[in-house]
């Protein structure tokens, strides 16, 4: 557990800081409220689900390419290199559902449904921003552990011991 201590520091860290962001804005006091605050999430959400998305495959499709280079190499790598390469394809996997869950959900015209009670806007909210922040949490620490992966591969392969 210790060699993924990095990506676990900053999943949590972006975790609180997702936190700490919702509490600034405070407690919603009414539909309309709940409304433009979905709407206002739902346009930022759209372009960042898409963003994710499209590194979270490309990072799927690079992991595949990096088993392949490690695979080819005459170096002996050990255990830990594959489990990091397969940790990365898990998060990746798991933030590209996330991201295209969220996708659907901003999708949704919110603004449309009136007779909805007040307190579904407010949960709705509070489950997509919830959402979008783990979805954040989970590509900042696989961008943190294929750093990691990365400097044990080179590390392998260059000669000398500079990294």
């Amino acid at each position: 557990m210790s060699c993924y201590r990095w990506s676990i520091i900053t999943f949590l860290v972006t975790l609180s800081g997702g936190y700490g962001s919702r509490q600034a804005i405070g407690s919603i006091y009414g539909a309309a409220e709940a409304v433009d605050l979905l709407e206002a999430l739902s346009r930022a959400g759209l372009y960042l689900g898409s963003a994710i998305a499209t590194a979270s495959a490309t990072t799927i499709a690079l992991m595949l390419t990096l088993i392949g280079l490690i695979k080819r190499m005459d170096e002996d790598f050990d255990e830990q290199a594959y489990r990091n390469v397969e940790l990365v394809a898990r998060l990746s996997t798991v933030t590209l559902l996330i991201a295209l869950l969220l996708l659907m959900a901003f999708a949704l015209p919110v603004g449309e449904f009136k007779e909805m009670p007040q307190s579904w806007f407010e949960n709705l909210y509070n489950a997509l921003y919830y959402s979008t922040v783990v979805m954040v949490g989970t590509a900042a620490a696989t961008v943190v552990l294929i750093y990691t992966t990365l400097l044990q591969v080179m590390a392998k392969i260059t000669p000398g011991d500079s990294i």
